[in-house]
């Protein structure tokens, strides 16, 4: 598992109940690690979907008759499997966040420990990268990603140096970045709060809160009575997201309610929250902030 090694994967394909027959959706492809476990559960007449926008992530594709790729953003779930005649299925898998693989190439920009140009785009066919919104957008716009997505109470002052830096030289690479906002970075926190701002960009260019919404917004026309759907997220505002409409079945305000005050919402949890074990964490450190969710309809 080079490209990506796979989180919670028992816990997260396990939580699928897989039916030899049924129809399941991988939403997250990347190293397929999570499509090949789910093959191995399924019969001879059991069918997988997988999507994924990266195209370094085609590599890793699966020669399996009962297996296809799908080479799009999830956000575009229900209309791709209508293409396949495909209107309700047996469970659905997101493994959130970003891949190993794309952490590790220096040239996509994701990694606040190499040097390569400010890109950061899942999809190599998107037309904005973290170059653009660097450096194009206005200060007041960088200031709410940085704070809505990065979490960063400074948020204002990160903004202002960018824009003041940014006045005199294009800023084109991730240390360039770094070395403009340095004076951001005390020694003990550097790695946390680079992080946090290179998760707010990341987040502003792939719109990958937005997909989110829209692929959790489509899950409960798309699950069968008894299906499942099983969701990994890494940060809190993918949890937050995830948590919330599977208890409300909306991301803001007030949910809608029945005659007697009842809660009416699509889905409901499955068992309780299911994070890494220590020694997961110790031999996959991108797994210390894993969040397993399971949902099926209400039933």
């Amino acid at each position: 598992m080079e490209y990506h090694n796979p989180v919670l994967l028992k816990e997260s394909i396990d939580a699928l109940n897989i039916k030899k027959d049924g129809i399941y959706v991988d939403v997250t492809f990347g190293g397929g690690g999570h499509s090949q476990e789910i093959l191995s559960r399924l019969g001879p007449h059991g069918k997988l979907f997988a999507f994924d926008q990266d195209p370094d992530a085609l590599a890793n594709k699966i020669s399996d008759e009962r297996f296809v790729l799908i080479e799009e953003n999830f956000r575009f779930v229900q209309r791709f499997l209508k293409f396949y005649r495909v209107e309700k299925v047996d469970g659905i898998l997101a493994d959130l966040g970003v891949s190993s693989h794309q952490f590790d190439e220096a040239d996509r920009g994701f990694s606040t420990r190499f040097d390569g140009d400010l890109d950061m785009r899942m999809n190599q066919k998107s037309t904005t990268s973290a170059k653009e919104i660097i450096n194009k957008y206005s200060e007041e716009k960088l200031a709410t990603i940085l704070f809505l997505y990065g979490e960063l109470r400074n948020s204002r002052n990160i903004a202002k140096a960018i824009v003041e830096a940014r006045a005199d030289q294009e800023i084109e690479t991730s240390f360039q970045l770094k070395e403009v906002l340095k004076r951001f970075l005390p020694n003990a926190k550097e790695h946390k709060i680079l992080a946090q701002i290179f998760q707010a960009i990341r987040i502003e260019v792939n719109q990958e809160l937005d997909a989110l919404k829209e692929l959790l917004e489509q899950t409960p026309k798309l699950l069968k009575d008894d299906a499942r759907l099983s969701v990994i997220s890494y940060h809190s505002l993918e949890d937050r997201l995830v948590k919330r409409f599977i208890n409300a079945g909306l991301f803001s305000g007030e949910p809608e309610k029945d005659f007697f005050g009842n809660i009416i919402v699509p889905l409901e949890k499955v068992g309780k929250l299911i994070v890494p074990s220590s020694s997961e964490i110790k031999s996959n450190n991108r797994a210390r902030s894993a969040k397993l969710r399971i949902a099926k309809l209400k039933g």
